[in-house]
């Protein structure tokens, strides 16, 4: 780590602390590798503060979003404890930053994934249930004026996350052909498909757990993926409730309360 990857990651931090974006570090950092540093610093930072880490979240899993960000692959990020919100229960207005909800398929393992060529059979079998999730993404940076670098140094755009309260079995369904539909205020906002997560949530999550042995950080019994979007993420404002429904899984809800 150098000066400039703390000096980005106290940017980012302050952001986060007063609720106050910030304008984008891009130009702060010359690679990917750099933002994830950065990312992992801030990560430290919440784990020396007695925080725990439960799992990881997958971004740019839509190609049309790589598009426009001019990449070819995910990003990752870090969840930690203070993140999990409990399905319907009402999240504070002060811990939003430009708030944003997507519907997703989390998958929950009861081993880890630490060998070198992990394949598909080790991540079904180390994966012991899936639900339901909304994840609240929200920005440390202005406008959501962000590119690549941008968002991985701001832990992938991290906020909150709900999960469904029904475990199901990988093999009771087929997540590629999982329709999703998302509601706010039972209006529907959003729509998609387990195909439209990287052909399949599963590559999602079978390209994180690759990604991750390689960065000697692999993933453990008990963490959470959220293997990214099944449809267009939706702003967020005072007072929302989504509810999003994907087949074979159930529902999941994320309640905002109305910042009075």
């Amino acid at each position: 780590m150098t000066e400039r990857h703390q000096q980005v990651a106290d940017l980012l931090d302050q952001a986060a602390r007063t609720g106050e974006p910030v304008l984008p570090v891009r130009d702060q950092l010359d690679a990917i590798a750099d933002a994830y540093k950065v990312q992992q610093l801030n990560t430290q930072r919440q784990v020396s503060a007695g925080r725990r880490i439960t799992g990881r979240k997958i971004g740019l899993t839509s190609h049309s979003v790589q598009q426009q960000l001019g990449v070819n692959q995910p990003d990752f990020g870090t969840l930690l404890d203070s993140m999990e919100i409990s399905d319907g229960e009402t999240i504070a207005w002060p811990r939003l930053m430009q708030a944003k909800c997507e519907a997703e398929v989390a998958l929950v393992l009861e081993h880890d994934l630490d060998r070198e060529q992990i394949v598909l059979s080790d991540l079904l079998a180390a994966t012991a249930y899936v639900l339901p999730a909304i994840e609240v993404v929200g920005s440390r940076i202005a406008d959501w004026n962000i590119s690549i670098l941008d968002t991985i140094a701001d832990n992938a755009s991290a906020g909150l996350y709900v999960l469904g309260q029904r475990p199901v079995k990988l093999g009771e369904l087929d997540l590629r052909l999982a329709g999703m539909v998302m509601e706010r205020r039972g209006e529907p906002v959003s729509f998609g498909v387990g195909a439209a997560c990287l052909g399949h949530p599963l590559n999602a999550a079978l390209w994180l757990a690759r990604t991750l042995v390689e960065a000697g950080t692999p993933l453990r019994a008990g963490d959470v993926v959220l293997s990214g979007a099944l449809g267009p993420m939706v702003s967020v404002a005072p007072g929302d409730v989504f509810e999003a429904r994907i087949q074979g899984l159930g529902s999941v809800r994320a309640c905002f309360d109305s910042a009075s």
